[in-house]
């Protein structure tokens, strides 16, 4: 799918770091001019205190191949995301793709911890920063996007639609924000659907993002480190496996296809082919049914 997205343009909310850099990094090498906004800047970060910055996103969407532009944004001010959405506007006329990954909730929730237990103050942030940013940034973007035909929405969030039905995710808070996203990217594709766009919600598996990797003590170049601690990490998988599976979805003509639904990185690499930068296609939600949850030892053959 080499430049298959060149003269194509993407938002992609919240690439500072973990998924949303590896979604706007594919994006990017398949040739698209991509927007990447977030709060950290090379002059000021956010609460996060993390060194990546949407500046380092954006070259990095450019050495990929794409044009990367960085806009410092807070997608809880409405006032910048119209700004944001105006300036693409006259830059570009058009919006093909708008990636949701706003979340910046890694901080401020209490694992386990019940409604009444949990700081109130911190939970309503995390509902703001995973919920409202998002319905913000689709208010304002999508009158874009819906000026060319076949624009493409997607939802980011943690688990399918499926599993978060019959589990529960983490506490009262979490489990609210991740399943809203869902049920958002089902309500935007009854919206979008008939104005000839989609939208989708989309899971990556267990991310090696950049805060997971620090948690466990690795880099990259040595996860497999961290199994000694957590084997089932064996299962885990870089941004850039659903940054490709983005970037399969905004290249096929028939995308609309999977119009409201709930999506994997895992299951969309069977359907479309493509491989995380390993050459492997980790299957990580169909993982979790039916080894990690059910207490089976760590085994990932036939699941990547």
């Amino acid at each position: 799918m080499s430049q298959s997205l060149q003269g194509k343009v993407a938002l992609v909310a919240g690439a500072s770091r973990g998924a949303g850099r590896g979604v706007a990094v594919e994006l990017g090498a398949a040739g698209a001019t991509v927007y990447v906004t977030g709060r950290t800047t090379r002059e000021r970060r956010s609460e996060y205190d993390r060194p990546e910055t949407i500046e380092d996103t954006a070259d990095l969407v450019t050495g990929a191949g794409g044009h990367g532009i960085a806009v410092p944004t807070d997608h809880l001010d409405p006032a910048q995301v119209r700004t944001l959405v105006d300036r693409i506007a006259d830059e570009q006329g058009r919006l093909d793709v708008l990636v949701n990954d706003i979340w910046g909730g890694e901080k401020l929730f209490e694992w386990d911890s019940t409604v009444w237990e949990h700081d109130l103050d911190n939970g309503l942030r995390l509902l703001r920063l995973a919920v409202e940013t998002h319905a913000i940034t689709s208010h304002h973007a999508l009158p874009l996007l819906l000026r060319s035909p076949g624009g493409l929405v997607v939802e980011m969030t943690d688990g399918t639609a499926e599993y978060n039905r019959e589990n529960y995710r983490v506490n009262f808070f979490y489990d609210l924000a991740k399943t809203s996203v869902l049920r958002m990217a089902y309500a935007l594709g009854h919206e979008l659907g008939p104005r000839g766009a989609t939208a989708v919600a989309l899971t990556p598996g267990w991310l090696r993002s950049e805060m997971m990797l620090d948690n466990y003590g690795v880099r990259e170049e040595n996860w497999r480190d961290a199994l000694e601690v957590s084997p089932h990490f064996a299962i885990s998988e870089t941004p850039h496996y659903v940054g490709r599976a983005v970037t399969a979805l905004a290249t096929d003509p028939d995308v609309s296809r999977w119009n409201g639904q709930s999506l994997s990185s895992g299951s969309l690499a069977q359907e479309y082919a493509f491989t995380d930068l390993d050459g492997t296609r980790p299957d990580a939600w169909r993982y979790l049914v039916e080894v990690q949850d059910p207490g089976k030892p760590a085994d990932v053959t036939g699941y990547r």
